[in-house]
């Protein structure tokens, strides 16, 4: 698969390795009350998209669970980005740990710029950037319904989720506290 940009999943902590990556574009996906991070004062002139939830798949209580309108954020900052196509666009989303939330939007992102793309193609290339994806569900589930793709990105989605529980036999467990059960029990089937 060819992107038309650079793509880059991370996680906080490593946002100072990219300081110098020549990054255009930064989707940055905190936590409701985690602070801007001061790293990206050094990354020069890009374009930035902010938002604030948690990284939950339900409705919980004292969590801020990613809605309709932030998943329509991210689209719109995607499609400004295809709009103004360069030879160096680079992408850079992040999240807490660059696994979850992270993963997921570049997911709605990379299948927003390319329509005609599967979702299985979609989560393969994404796998081989990041290995240890877990995309968040909820987002995949509101995406999915934004770009009317039909339920196909939770299918593929779906597919990762065994794929990553079969060459990671303790993840079920590790995920368990944080309120993932929906994902794990798909994991598992099949």
């Amino acid at each position: 698969m060819r992107l038309p940009f650079q793509i880059t999943i991370c996680g906080l902590s490593e946002l100072d390795r990219h300081a110098t990556a020549r990054v255009s574009h930064v989707l940055s996906i905190l936590d409701p009350s985690w602070p801007v991070p001061e790293v990206f004062g050094t990354y020069g002139e890009h374009e930035k998209l902010e938002l604030r939830f948690d990284d939950v798949i339900d409705e919980t209580p004292g969590k801020t669970a990613p809605q309709p309108e932030d998943v329509e954020a991210l689209l719109a900052f995607g499609r400004d980005l295809a709009q103004e196509p360069r030879q160096d666009a680079h992408l850079l989303v992040h999240c807490h740990a660059g696994i979850s939330r992270s993963s997921a939007a570049m997911a709605l992102l990379v299948a927003q710029t390319m329509p005609a793309e599967g979702g299985d193609e979609i989560f393969t290339e994404l796998l081989r950037i990041r290995p240890q994806i877990w995309p968040n569900l909820r987002i995949i589930e509101l995406g999915d319904a934004a770009l009317g793709r039909g339920g196909a990105l939770v299918a593929a989605v779906h597919q990762v989720y065994r794929g990553q529980i079969a060459r990671y036999p303790g993840l079920a467990e590790e995920l368990r506290p944080f309120g993932r059960d929906r994902e794990i029990e798909i994991g598992l089937s099949g």
